[in-house]
């Protein structure tokens, strides 16, 4: 199998990147290939424990990560910084889901190629994400890795390394799904700040996960019914064992609904 085919060294050249810049032209070219890719389930192209990283942003416990006002442009900054963090993890994520476990797609007898077709869509959108963020925060005066940022998103990947449904449960229908949940509080306070062109790079955001979470929602949902497992005690069990923490109402209700989360999935695990 050539490199250019191989899903897996497609995904690896991303997770090895680790400047932003070099991770986004990996996720583009990985996406501009996506027609002529097969699955390579080569044991020595196992994605690493952790993907490459950039020297800055320094990284730092959750709750040493300091909170700013929208009301100053540096507080804004701060705020499109920690979101833009969030989605050079969430390039990783998507691009490890796809390489760790297309295999385990295809031994289930599901469409492999779809998935990986699925999570690639999503790290190339996620990429796009970073770019418009890390465009804004240029406008902005500053710049990504000048704030610091917090070291907990990619224990959801560490967690969940071992299972499928465990991380389709974890990432996109918990961590992402909660995006949606606070996305559009955020879009408002910005705005009433003055600053639309921030919320507008947030609304093209808020839109596309919409996509991302039903697409982990499809894939979980089509696992369990080949694995004979119900989804919503599946999904809850998997939660309460491998996600620290509860998930924090107010829920977006309908954006969930839209993505494929109905109520009765999440609001126990309140």
């Amino acid at each position: 199998m050539s490199a250019a085919r191989s899903h897996r060294r497609l995904a690896l050249a991303v997770l090895k990147a680790a400047e932003p810049h070099e991770k986004m032209a990996a996720a583009a070219k990985a996406m501009s290939a996506i027609d002529d890719i097969e699955i390579d389930v080569n044991p020595d192209l196992t994605p690493p424990r952790r993907p490459a990283r950039p020297s800055r942003p320094i990284l730092a416990a959750p709750g040493q990560v300091a909170r700013r006002r929208l009301n100053t442009e540096k507080g804004r900054a701060a705020l499109l910084h920690a979101i833009a963090h969030i989605e050079l993890n969430a390039i990783d994520l998507a691009f490890d889901l796809a390489a760790r476990f297309a295999g385990d797609v295809a031994a289930a007898g599901l469409d492999a190629c779809a998935f990986v077709r699925d999570w690639f869509e999503v790290g190339a959108d996620e990429a796009r994400h970073f770019a418009l963020l890390e465009a804004r925060l240029r406008e902005l005066g500053e710049s990504y890795g000048d704030f610091p940022a917090h070291d907990g998103l990619w224990a959801a990947a560490e967690a969940t390394r071992d299972d499928v449904l465990a991380r389709l449960a974890v990432a996109p229908m918990v961590l992402e799904a909660r995006g949606l949940d606070v996305t559009p509080a955020m879009i408002d306070r910005l705005e009433r700040a003055g600053d639309s062109t921030s919320g507008a790079a947030l609304k093209v955001i808020y839109a596309e996960e919409i996509d991302h979470v039903r697409k982990g929602a499809h894939w979980f949902n089509a696992i369990c019914a080949v694995r004979g497992l119900p989804p919503e005690g599946t999904f809850q069990s998997l939660v309460r064992e491998r996600f620290a923490g509860k998930l924090k109402p107010p829920f977006n209700a309908p954006a969930r609904t839209e993505a494929g989360l109905e109520p009765g999935l999440y609001e126990p695990l309140a």
